[in-house]
C-alpha cells in the first residue's frame, strides 16, 4: 500500500540523490514504540519524490505517527530532507523493512537501504492448556474507621478553633457584641406603600412630557398592588371588568371608593388599548380619584394605648 508525494522543491534540473535509511532500535518489546527515519541528501533546488503510507510501513509495522519532515543544510549546494516516523508493532516477529524508493524529477530512482526490526514477546504463553480461569473481582479493602473518625475530629476542632477566635476577636478587639442582633423590620401598611408610590408618580409628572400611557400604566399597577394586598384579591392577573367585580362589595358602604376606581381603570384601558389622548383634567382626576380610593378603603392599625406611651418616652 505504498503511494508516492512530492516535497514541494521547485528545481532548475535533476541531480543524483543519496538515501539513507535508519532506526533508533533493532529490536523491541510488543507494544513499544521506536524511530524509523529516511534521510535524503540532495540539490536545494532539486525535486524529489518521497514514499509515503496509509498506516503501515511494511506488513505488521504500524505507523503510530505520520512523517515529520526536517530540512537542514548540509554544504552551499546540497540539503538533507528527514522524514520521521513512530512506529510500533503487535505481533511478536523479525519484520524485514525492504528498499524504499525516491523518485527524483528526470525519473531517476534512488532506493534507501534495507533494515529489520526484532519484535519480542516478553511473556511465556501457555498454548497447551485450554482451561480458562475465573475472572476475580475488584479486590475492596475494608472501610478504615479509626481514619475516618480521626477526620471528623479534627475538622470538628478546627470548626471549634474558628469559633472561639471570632468570640474572642468579636468581643475583645472590635468590643462588639458577639451575637449581632438584626433590628426588626416591621412591615410597611398597604396604603403607606400606596400613597407613597403615588406621590412619586405625581411628581415624576409623566402625563405632562407626554409620556401619558406610562402614567396611567404606573397608576393602575399601583391601585393593583394595593388591591392585592388589602383585599386579597388577584388583582394583578386580572382585567380591570375582573377587578370591578370583584370590588363590588366596596358599593355597599363605599361607592365613592368604587365609582373612582372604576373612571381609573376604563380611562388608562381606552389610554392603553383604544390610543386615546385623554385632556390634561382627566388625567388629573385620575389621580386625585386614587388618593380618594386608597383613603376610602385603608384600614390603619390602632396601636395599644400602653405601646403609645412608651413611644412617647
Amino acid at each position: 500500500m505504498l503511494e508516492v508525494f512530492a516535497v514541494s522543491l521547485n528545481t532548475l534540473f535533476a541531480q543524483p540523490v543519496s538515501v539513507k535509511a535508519k532506526m533508533d532500535s533493532t529490536q523491541m518489546w510488543i507494544g513499544e514504540q521506536t524511530a524509523l527515519y529516511f534521510e535524503l541528501v540532495q540539490k536545494k533546488n532539486q525535486r524529489v519524490l518521497f514514499p509515503i503510507f496509509s498506516d503501515t510501513i511494511v506488513g505488521n509495522l504500524e505507523i503510530v505517527e505520520q512523517a515529520k519532515l526536517d530540512t537542514q543544510a548540509v554544504s552551499d549546494d546540497n540539503i538533507q530532507v528527514r522524514a520521521r516516523y513512530i512506529v510500533t508493532s503487535f505481533e511478536d516477529s523479525l519484520i524485514y523493512v525492504p528498499p524504499m524508493p525516491f523518485v527524483a524529477e528526470n525519473g531517476d530512482t534512488s532506493w534507501s537501504n534495507s533494515m529489520s526490526l526484532r519484535v519480542i514477546q516478553p511473556f511465556e504463553i501457555d498454548t497447551a492448556s485450554n482451561s480458562l480461569a475465573d475472572i476475580k473481582p475488584v479486590f475492596k479493602p475494608k472501610f478504615d474507621w479509626g481514619h475516618f473518625f480521626q477526620r471528623i475530629l479534627f475538622i470538628l476542632l478546627l470548626l471549634a478553633l474558628a469559633a472561639v477566635l471570632y468570640i474572642v476577636i468579636r468581643k475583645f478587639v472590635m468590643k462588639k457584641p458577639i451575637l449581632k442582633a438584626e433590628p426588626k423590620v416591621e412591615p410597611v401598611p398597604a396604603h403607606i406603600e400606596a400613597l407613597n408610590r403615588l406621590d412619586k408618580l405625581k411628581e415624576a409628572k409623566l402625563w405632562q412630557q407626554g409620556r401619558v400611557k406610562e402614567y396611567h400604566t404606573e397608576l393602575t399597577e399601583t391601585l393593583r398592588i394595593y388591591i392585592e394586598k388589602m383585599f386579597n384579591i388577584s388583582s394583578m392577573e386580572m382585567t380591570s371588568d375582573e377587578i370591578l367585580q370583584n370590588s363590588e362589595f366596596l358599593k355597599v358602604d363605599k361607592s365613592g371608593a368604587y365609582s373612582a376606581l372604576r373612571q381609573i381603570l376604563t380611562l388608562a384601558d381606552l389610554v392603553k388599548f383604544a390610543k386615546w389622548n385623554p385632556a390634561p383634567n382627566d388625567n388629573e382626576m385620575s389621580m386625585l380619584n386614587a388618593y380618594l380610593f386608597v383613603n376610602q378603603t385603608k384600614i390603619e392599625e390602632v396601636k395599644p394605648l400602653s405601646e403609645v406611651k412608651a413611644n412617647k418616652q
